[in-house]
């Protein structure tokens, strides 16, 4: 079973006061990148895998798709998830990604954001992905960028220069991570970016894109803090095809 940190009263408390969590999708940086691997929505079954408090869940229902499977390990998010929907379309349920089962071509578009990093046998849920996934689906996910989990926490130091650097550490060596953030001891799971792009293809899929979100100018002038950014990746977004 994957670890539940969610669901930890420490690690909660701090995580819903991230901007991602106080406003949505607009309070997500990388949101717009993410949005723009989409397919037309319009009549999809969409399943969202890591769904958090449901704020996809809920945009991909205002954007067409005709119904929502939001699938989350904490069952305080999907509480919480639960009391913010009204939609009878969009169903929430808690469910162990590491052992899940899904219905063969039970869907038509599949999400998953910052989520799979927790998962350790991820070949296992790609397979499992691809075949829940109709003829030309869409499976599209970002996940914490393997060199920003590889560098550790805190993750930067100062130069002699005053200038923040950010090690790299054993990039090449996958697994196990611990971290502490709000709570002691996060697990996660670091694969190289090769590994999770084989690993697709491995499971039948092909890979339509990949971006290593970095703010935009406009970005880093309404929030000047996203500027740190621009000094190592901190999310990988991928876009693959059934």
């Amino acid at each position: 079973m994957a670890q539940n940190i969610y669901d930890n009263p420490d690690f909660f408390s701090g995580y819903s006061q991230l901007p991602r969590q106080v406003h949505g999708l607009a309070g997500a940086p990388e949101w717009p990148a993410l949005r723009a691997m989409f397919p037309d929505m319009a009549g999809r079954r969409a399943i969202d895998l890591g769904c958090g408090l449901g704020w996809v869940s809920r945009w991909l229902r205002d954007n067409g798709a005709k119904t929502v499977l939001g699938i989350d390990l904490s069952e305080t998010m999907i509480t919480r998830a639960r009391q913010t929907t009204t939609d009878p379309a969009i169903e929430y349920r808690i469910a162990d990604l590491e052992t899940i089962e899904l219905a063969e071509a039970a869907f038509d578009f599949a999400f998953s954001s910052l989520t799979l990093h927790y998962v350790s046998d991820f070949a296992r849920l790609a397979r499992t992905i691809y075949r829940t996934l109709t003829a030309g689906s869409h499976f599209v996910f970002s996940i914490e960028h393997p060199i920003f989990m590889a560098a550790g926490h805190p993750h930067w130091t100062v130069d002699d220069h005053g200038r923040k650097t950010w090690p790299v550490n054993r990039y090449a060596i996958e697994g196990e991570r611990r971290t502490d953030w709000f709570a002691k001891d996060v697990l996660k799971y670091h694969r190289r970016i090769a590994t999770t792009l084989t690993t697709l293809i491995q499971a039948g899929f092909t890979i339509e894109a990949v971006d290593e979100f970095a703010p935009s100018a406009e970005q880093i002038r309404e929030k000047p803090a996203l500027e740190e950014e621009l000094e190592r990746p901190m999310m990988l977004l991928v876009s693959a095809r059934q």
